[in-house]
């Protein structure tokens, strides 16, 4: 009947505006995350010194976007905690990650001795049954007791990492009268053992934090933290130092030069 073709036809012809509509939404959203990241480049690299980004309307003619593509790129700024938007002021920068390196073999507080001092709390520290896994990535047999280090380390204050660290007890042994509060790891496993470090064999990824993660790094529950899983050898080849270091992904920030080779 002619009515139910009326009605078929304007059925379809909604279901277009509705199919339209969601693509623009979908092609606005991805150009603000494609407008978050060069921005978010530039705020972690000091590219803004009093602070304050540019207006909207600078933003939008610098990078020829839309003001809206704008806002929602800043709202996803805003909600890592990166920025803040104030009346009278504009969006500013509210939050700052320090740069680690992943091309060099250093402890923490050398990768960020130009940044601030880096303290150590020391939570467990003692001889421990190494679990299998850790045995096995230190080349002992399973059981055999290792130093277990639990510290929590903070950067001009603010908590930045946990770290739990496994090293096997014949060196492990020279660090328990050390100051660990205040001296990187691998500045006394070279002291103790009289070699320098040669490599580390290490893993990234991002895991949710656990309750008790989270409470120590003061990080909202289930928060996205940085795992780093780094397995440190001396130069002779023996491996001594296996740790599972958890950063808050708010504050630190990966980086590193490679090569290409063929």
């Amino acid at each position: 009947m002619p009515s139910d073709r009326i009605r078929d036809h304007a059925g379809q012809g909604a279901a277009t505006t509705v199919a339209a509509h969601r693509a623009r939404r979908r092609l606005r959203a991805d150009r603000a995350r494609q407008l978050a990241d060069p921005l978010r480049r530039l705020l972690l690299t000091g590219a803004f010194p009093d602070g304050v980004l540019p207006h909207e309307s600078t933003l939008a003619t610098e990078y020829g976007a839309s003001r809206n593509t704008v806002r929602e790129a800043l709202d996803l700024l805003r909600a890592e905690g990166l920025v803040e938007r104030q009346p009278g002021v504009g969006t500013v920068v509210v939050a700052h990650k320090y740069p680690h390196g992943l091309d060099r073999l250093m402890g923490l507080a050398e990768t960020l001795r130009e940044h601030g001092q880096v303290t150590n709390e020391v939570r467990t520290m003692g001889p421990a049954p190494a679990p299998a896994p850790v045995a096995d990535r230190l080349g002992l047999a399973p059981g055999t007791d290792v130093l277990y280090i639990e510290r929590l380390r903070r950067l001009g204050g603010l908590p930045l990492s946990l770290d739990l660290t496994y090293i096997p007890l014949d060196i492990g042994t020279g660090l328990l009268g050390a100051d660990l509060e205040n001296t990187d790891v691998f500045r006394l496993l070279e002291a103790v053992t009289g070699q320098r470090l040669g490599h580390a064999e290490i893993t990234l990824e991002a895991v949710s934090a656990d309750t008790h993660s989270a409470a120590v790094l003061e990080a909202p529950r289930g928060a996205a933290v940085l795992m780093l899983e780094r397995l440190t050898h001396l130069a002779d080849g023996r491996p001594v130092d296996l740790e599972f270091i958890r950063f808050r992904g708010d504050r630190i920030t990966m980086s590193g030069l490679l090569h290409r080779t063929r």
